[in-house]
């Protein structure tokens, strides 16, 4: 994330994935966008998209209305227009809406100490306890 504005650029998203998951770069910028583009023609062909616990992307109408420039308060007819709607999912409201910008930090995903990576990053898979040989439980 960038320090000075607080934003996050999808290259640096790219890396951090890239990082995680070690694969190239460029294998995981193709994916990204491909999701991306996937979500603009979805939007377009007007279909509500729908990620469980991160949210719900739709298209939204909004009617033609009058307005009024607030430099000459002169009336203006604003035409009807589609828009994108995006509603919170559960998870996101919660690490997000609910939690202060500090403690979703102490729970940044990527590299826990000793270099490894961290399980609540969200991209690393775990093993069953059935599957796995060092388990107690299986």
């Amino acid at each position: 994330m960038s320090e000075l504005n607080g934003t996050t650029t999808k290259k640096e998203l790219v890396n951090r994935i890239a990082a995680d998951l070690g694969v190239k770069k460029v294998l995981v910028k193709d994916v990204i966008q491909n999701f991306l583009d996937c979500i603009i023609d979805e939007l377009a062909l007007g279909h509500r998209l729908e990620f469980r616990e991160f949210g719900v992307f739709e298209v939204k109408e909004r009617a033609a209305r009058s307005a009024q420039n607030p430099r000459t308060l002169e009336k203006v007819q604003v035409p009807a227009k589609r828009v994108v709607k995006f509603k919170v999912g559960r998870k996101m409201r919660q690490n997000v809406c609910e939690n202060t910008p500090e403690a979703a930090a102490a729970k940044q995903p990527g590299k826990a100490e000793g270099g490894k990576p961290n399980p609540s990053s969200g991209f690393e898979r775990s093993t069953p306890p059935s599957l796995n040989p060092d388990s107690k439980f299986g």
